[in-house]
């Protein structure tokens, strides 16, 4: 029988917290840039995205009881290449609603034994299954915060 360890409702919260982020924005604020060196907020969706992608893996990774190091990932690379600007938020989140969603499926399905099962990252950090859920939660909040730092600076530039 499967017993949630932790509450994945925060995680689960964490697309509903960047739809309202996006709230109201226009295509050209989503694509706005401060400068070559920062991100859009379609980029950050994006890279949202991609990450939830990696920690899909990571937890799989883990309660498979695999012993290769948690996959890490080049962020900028990874947005650069992905040409976010070039597509539509809603598709990004779309993508990253499945991802959530599909995540979750499988982490109501864990035992207790489950949720104990840890990893190793490239770093050599020991990280259990609750770790990389709750991190991953923590990351968004740190982006929707980056998304909040674009805006007001976009609005800053319009206001000049």
């Amino acid at each position: 029988m499967s017993q949630l360890v932790i509450d994945i409702r925060p995680y689960l919260d964490t697309y509903k917290q960047l739809r309202t982020a996006i709230e109201g924005l226009t295509e050209e604020q989503l694509k706005w840039k401060e400068n070559a060196d920062k991100w859009s907020v379609m980029e950050v969706l994006s890279h949202l995205t991609d990450h939830n992608i990696v920690v899909s893996f990571r937890i799989r990774e883990i309660i498979s009881g695999s012993t290769v190091p948690l996959p890490a990932f080049g962020q900028d690379a990874w947005v650069s290449s992905a040409k976010a600007n070039e597509g539509a938020a809603i598709d990004i989140l779309d993508a990253f609603q499945a991802l959530l969603t599909y995540n979750s499926l499988l982490l109501r399905r864990l035992s207790p034994q489950d949720w104990e099962k840890t990893g190793v990252n490239f770093k050599g950090q020991t990280l259990a299954l609750t770790d990389v859920v709750q991190s991953f939660t923590a990351h968004v909040q740190v982006h929707l915060a980056q998304i909040e730092r674009i805006k007001q600076a976009n609005q800053a530039t319009d206001l000049s």
